[in-house]
């Protein structure tokens, strides 16, 4: 089951991607909807908030005046944590139960307005934003629902801003243009990645570049690489002890492959050998490459590792598991910060890569060829680690990175 996040701000155009989705044969659980649903008449949510707030606030017909509970809550902020309280959990529950019944095979999407205001980023496979520039969305309150302005512009900046939203987003639809134009654009992501995804994660399969071919420095890579994070870190909780972006899309200015690297360290691999970890992470997109145990170690020893990798079509990643305090680990993390300090260890890196992804046909070939600059390249960076006084992070405790 594939799982997506959308979310916009008001005036976006989210619903609009909501129901297009819809169409297409997503399960659209709508958050708005079952918020209302938890307090319909019956519901022990609703008496719970009659209990809470006055039996005034439902009508004759048993339906809450949604209205007058919003003048209740919205202006004290110890009465709307205790709204929260008690309508939160109702919620999650029915989001759950929706989400559960939805068919193996399905992509569920989740229409969630405050997903970028709660942090919920690393819960999904991909999160999909709907954005549109501040005054596109104010004329369409205005115009189009006939809201008053300074109440457009008041809601609006209640919510999260586009910056924040774009940090959160693997993919933004842009939608300052017609509904059909961004119909039009969602069906085209649905075809592309959101298909291909769910298939991937179905049958473990993770994805991979097409060819070898280097990209320029791209300033969102480490963007990309913080929403990998998130979803390791929700899915693995306290079984691993530290998170980190590393290999060459870490370092700022470094032409790369598009392959995001991402070092998982861990207490011991045993626990990385885990079948419930291993799973857990395969549900969450991140299936086991089997075969690869190890690389090659500087000090002519094998470094023991574990490898997974993403199911996203649309995201090349690579995710090294390996113990922490390892030298596999702390040459993972030396590596990125020499290279991020030393411009021309830097630069000569990345002449190096140019000329090997010239002549070089495969990934496999480029990667063999680049192990004897790597053998050179480990004493110098243990050089200006000991000139330096560089150390490996000290994991926090419960996990880190």
């Amino acid at each position: 089951m594939l799982r997506v996040g959308l979310t916009g701000g008001i005036g976006s155009g989210k619903s609009t991607a909501a129901a297009t989705l819809a169409d297409l044969g997503a399960v659209v659980v709508d958050a708005d909807a079952v918020a209302r649903e938890v307090v319909q008449p019956g519901r022990p949510a609703l008496a719970a908030i009659a209990e809470r707030f006055g039996a005034d606030l439902v009508g004759d017909d048993g339906a809450l005046d949604r209205a007058a509970l919003g003048r209740v809550v919205f202006a004290d902020p110890a009465a709307l944590r205790d709204l929260e309280a008690i309508t939160h959990p109702a919620i999650w529950e029915r989001t759950a139960e929706l989400v559960a019944a939805a068919p193996e095979e399905a992509v569920v999407v989740h229409d969630m307005p405050l997903l970028v205001e709660k942090g919920m980023t690393g819960e999904y496979h991909l999160v999909l934003v709907v954005g549109a520039p501040e005054e596109v969305r104010l004329e369409r309150l205005v115009h189009d629902r006939g809201m008053g302005e300074d109440d457009a512009r008041a809601r609006i900046a209640a919510q999260a801003d586009d910056a924040d939203r774009r940090a959160a987003a693997d993919v933004w639809l842009g939608n300052e243009g017609t509904r059909e134009a961004l119909a039009t654009a969602v069906r085209r992501l649905w075809h592309e990645r959101l298909e291909p995804f769910e298939a991937n994660l179905r049958t473990g399969t993770r994805s991979r570049l097409p060819a070898l071919v280097l990209s320029p420095p791209d300033p969102t890579w480490p963007a990309q690489a913080d929403r990998l994070l998130a979803r390791l870190r929700h899915a693995l909780g306290e079984t691993a002890v530290t998170f980190d972006h590393v290999g060459s899309t870490s370092v700022p200015g470094l032409p790369a492959k598009d392959v995001v690297d991402l070092q998982v360290g861990v207490r011991s691999l045993a626990e990385a050998d885990d079948p419930r970890v291993v799973e857990v992470l395969a549900r969450a997109g991140f299936p086991r490459v089997d075969g690869v145990t190890e690389d090659h170690g500087k000090d002519g020893s094998p470094w023991p590792k574990r490898f997974h990798g993403s199911a996203d079509p649309g995201r090349v990643a690579h995710v090294h598991v390996r113990e922490v305090g390892s030298p596999g680990w702390e040459f993972a993390l030396l590596f990125r910060d020499w290279l991020r300090e030393r411009a021309e260890e830097r630069d000569g890196y990345a002449a190096l890569k140019a000329e090997l992804a010239a002549r070089l046909a495969s990934t496999e070939e480029y990667a063999d060829a680049k192990e004897p600059w790597f053998d050179d390249a480990w004493g110098r960076a243990r050089d200006w680690a000991g000139r330096t006084g560089w150390r490996a992070p000290t994991p926090r405790s419960g996990g880190g990175g």
